[in-house]
């Protein structure tokens, strides 16, 4: 399994439950997530997609603390069933 593959999974399940998944990249910040998610509700999410069983380089782990220090929420995703935690834990009403 590839990380594009996981990454295009996640735009997939994203856009089922009407949400957006947009590439982020921002030049001259290397090292942010890969994803933007934005869901109903004012939801936004940064995620990190690897593929199975890799991490985060250490300029990524300082860039998701950065982005996490101020109040939101970052992911590493490495699977499919990843996506799908991810998936079901943000569509559960509240």
């Amino acid at each position: 399994m590839r990380e594009r593959d996981i990454e295009n999974y996640l735009r997939d399940q994203v856009k089922k439950i009407k949400g957006r998944a947009y590439k982020f990249e921002s030049p001259g910040n290397a090292g942010v997530p890969d994803r933007l998610v934005i869901l109903p509700g004012g939801k936004v999410y940064f995620i990190e997609l690897k593929a199975p069983g890799k991490k985060s380089r250490p300029l990524q782990v300082t860039q998701q603390r950065k982005i996490a220090s101020l109040g939101c929420t970052v992911l590493e995703i490495d699977s499919l069933e990843k996506v799908d935690d991810f998936i079901a834990k943000v569509s559960e009403p509240k």
